[in-house]
């Protein structure tokens, strides 16, 4: 059994990693993949919640992850090299011409992604169309979606909730919580009011937990798998994991002008030190 603290490590080795690659681009998302780190982390290295082969990416009772936020997918490689799925040498090409690791997930260039991604509040129709068919071929995998709040803002998201729910999709749904989009605080661009009571009052299964608490993580993640895994009719599950935007890098935490945009050379320094590398 993987401890919380390794797990914590983990989350360490993501950021770091995350900052490095979004620096080598010179542009990208860091804000939002920095915030997302420890969720990122608990999935990819807890067995228990998110079962995957790096060795077999197209094993067919893998997990499904869809990642409806593609600017965030700096976290999603990160994870996946840190777990096995590439080396670092593969993801520094980050935003490079040529790339498979685009700046938005595409799945002709990585087949190892679930999804392309990009234009935003798409995923959880996505990952609600993979779940339905999950009971039509009878299988047992889960699927799993990351949105965001800023996509709460879409309507398709909240067709998405209401055809779960219809349906009683076996799909764990989880959200980055963390207020703020490229415009700023959600509160200002599009106030979204309370999110854990509307997708309640939709039917589907919420809760709020500390996106930054690995035990809460593991518990929260690890009971919505469980549940879906011995009843998939029991329905949609959601987590509404509140964030910081930036965590982990001091100057970038909560300041929505991290949300898309690099480090300089000195920035870059500042950050590695805040994540324990000296520079």
């Amino acid at each position: 059994m993987v401890s919380d603290q390794q797990i914590a490590e983990q989350a360490v080795k993501i950021r770091r990693l995350i900052v490095r690659m979004v620096h080598a681009a010179k542009c990208g998302h860091p804000g939002g993949p920095l915030g997302m780190a420890d969720i990122f982390a608990s999935l990819y290295f807890d067995p228990e919640i998110f079962r995957h082969n790096p060795k077999r990416t197209d094993w067919p009772d893998r997990d499904r992850l869809i990642l409806s936020n593609g600017h965030t997918c700096a976290v999603r490689y990160a994870a996946m090299c840190a777990s096995g799925y590439f080396t670092e040498k593969e993801v520094m090409t980050f935003r490079k011409l040529g790339s498979p690791f685009q700046g938005h997930p595409s799945t002709k260039f990585l087949p190892a992604m679930e999804n392309s991604s990009g234009s935003l509040g798409q995923g959880l129709s996505t990952a609600v169309g993979l779940a339905l068919g999950r009971r039509v071929q009878k299988k047992n995998y889960n699927v799993f979606v990351c949105i965001s709040d800023g996509e709460c803002g879409e309507g398709m998201t909240w067709e998405a909730a209401t055809a779960a729910v219809h349906h009683r999709a076996p799909v764990i749904a989880f959200m980055d919580y963390n207020g703020i989009q490229i415009d700023g605080f959600t509160r200002d661009v599009c106030d979204l009011g309370d999110l854990e009571k509307k997708f309640g009052s939709f039917g589907w299964q919420v809760e709020t937990r500390n996106g930054h608490s690995i035990p809460e993580i593991r518990e929260a993640l690890g009971s919505a798998a469980e549940r879906l895994r011995k009843n998939p009719n029991v329905g949609p599950q959601m987590v509404l994991f509140k964030t910081v935007l930036g965590k982990g890098v001091s100057y970038m935490e909560n300041v929505p002008g991290w949300h898309g945009k690099s480090p300089n050379d000195e920035e870059f320094k500042r950050a590695m030190r805040d994540l324990g590398v000296a520079v």
